[in-house]
């Protein structure tokens, strides 16, 4: 018989950015359910940014010891066990679940229902032998590994970013199909961990990025020895006596122990009984206002299921809109293009705000200014002195956008993600004190590089010239 619970907040999903909005929202005394029928912590903690991130920092100390040579200390070949890799990556996930655990929700008041959860009418979701009736239901049931339709692939064992951390056997040579942040990532780390690796790509590498910044990252791939196919369509895969074959559309083919189909992830949206709640897709997405409301107005849609960057970051700003929107009843809107973006390859690629082809095609007034690594004591002292910083300026100053190529680029954005969320004009870059040697020191040159051909033209030297006739 089945029971039925009462509540504010009914969430589905507990990833990121449903925690969050059960985490808030419990804490500020509103009844929560929360639903998850696999894993709390969601996509981020089991099988994207938390054990990528750890497989990326022992491929990275492999590697060190690879590049030692440049400091004076004999470089070695690493010895690599990775299975024990593996067990790195998941200590890592094992040390913070228990942020995310059904123990520490039900601590803060959440009730949380291990099942799948189906709308059965507008306001009301069956989860097991639970039906919960609540004013508001969130969305949050995150995305999953989309398998492209190539001839044969069904048929072959491959893995994805779900179940390659399953995998303790070191491939001998990993194919990844898709040239995205995921397949770069996985195909970097797993070459500096001894497998030999090709990326296939339909499109150019990191398509989405500053093409400029992208060199650099694909010139570093190809130093350390990472096949790049790009250009090229897999048009079928098959498997024979444990080998997987890829044939590519102009007749080519890559032979490896291990696929890796990295091509991206589509919103979970299929179980959900949308239609009895009066919820409607666009272009099998959900249909949403700024708000991040669905056309049922007390369904909300947050992070991967809302459609857009998919990212945990923005996840957790949905979140914030959420909390924002249901119990402080201001109308706050989705903030996505206020989202840094970045790819945690070495070197690494971050962005915020809108590109230069963006601000071209849309005929956006711009000045670029610029400043590069090689010119960083920092970056020089390290011996790693490939990348730069390209910064979009409009009208006034104002700071239009921001990519970084290099080591510690995920850090570096940072700051200008806050200018550019806060209005900021580029004269906050240069009125800072960056401290000294630091590779932040790169924004505050390239703030001054903006300056530099008003600061230093006949006009100014002439009112100097001036001025010191007063001396």
């Amino acid at each position: 018989m089945s029971a039925t619970i009462e509540a504010d907040i009914c969430i589905i999903g507990a990833g990121s950015g449903g925690l969050s909005v059960a985490a808030g929202a419990a804490q500020l005394g509103r009844k929560v359910v929360l639903i998850e029928k696999t894993r709390m912590g969601g996509d981020c903690l089991n099988y994207g940014c938390v054990p990528s991130k750890a497989l990326i920092a022992a491929a990275a100390r492999a590697q060190e010891m690879r590049d030692a040579n440049a400091f004076g200390v004999k470089s070695v070949d690493p010895d690599i066990d990775f299975s024990a890799v593996m067990d790195h990556v998941h200590a890592v996930i094992a040390e913070i679940e228990p942020n995310d655990s059904v123990e520490r929700f039900e601590g803060l008041g959440v009730t949380v229902i291990r099942a799948a959860g189906e709308f059965i009418g507008p306001r009301t979701i069956k989860a097991g032998e639970s039906e919960i009736k609540a004013k508001h239901i969130v969305i949050a049931t995150g995305s999953s590994p989309f398998a492209p339709p190539i001839p044969g692939l069904n048929d072959v064992s491959y893995l994805t970013n779900e179940t390659i951390f399953e995998n303790r056997a070191r491939p001998d040579h990993l194919i990844v199909l898709g040239g995205g942040p995921i397949g770069v990532e996985l195909a970097q780390a797993h070459r500096r961990l001894g497998s030999a690796v090709t990326i296939v790509e339909a499109d150019a590498l990191l398509n989405r990025d500053d093409p400029e910044a992208v060199e650099i990252v694909r010139a570093r791939l190809k130093k350390e020895g990472v096949a790049l196919r790009e250009k090229s369509k897999a048009v079928r895969a098959e498997q024979t006596d444990g080998r997987i074959r890829l044939t590519l559309d102009d007749g080519a083919a890559i032979e490896g122990s291990h696929l890796l189909v990295a091509v991206g992830r589509r919103a979970n949206l299929s179980g959900l009984g949308l239609e009895k709640a009066g919820i409607e897709l666009d272009g099998g997405k959900l249909k949403l206002d700024a708000r991040l409301r669905t056309t049922n107005k007390r369904v909300y849609a947050i992070g991967d299921a809302a459609g857009g960057l998919q990212f945990t970051h923005v996840a957790g700003d949905h979140a914030s809109t959420l909390v924002k929107n249901i119990l402080f009843k201001a109308p706050a809107k989705r903030r996505d293009a206020l989202a840094p973006r970045v790819t945690y390859c070495s070197p690494e690629l971050a962005s915020v705000g809108i590109s230069e082809s963006d601000a071209k095609k849309s005929g956006t007034p711009h000045q670029i200014a610029r400043w590069s690594l090689e010119e960083n004591d920092r970056a020089r002292a390290e011996r790693d002195t490939q990348g730069f910083i390209k910064v979009l300026i409009g009208k006034g100053g104002r700071i239009l956008g921001a990519t970084i190529v290099g080591e510690g680029a995920g850090d570096l954005i940072a700051p200008w993600a806050l200018a550019i969320a806060n209005n900021l004009t580029i004269r906050a870059f240069t009125n800072m004190i960056a401290p000294y040697p630091t590779r932040s020191e790169i924004s505050k040159r390239a703030a001054g590089a903006y300056y530099t051909p008003s600061l230093f033209s006949a006009r100014t030297r002439r009112l100097i010239g001036f001025l010191a006739t007063f001396d």
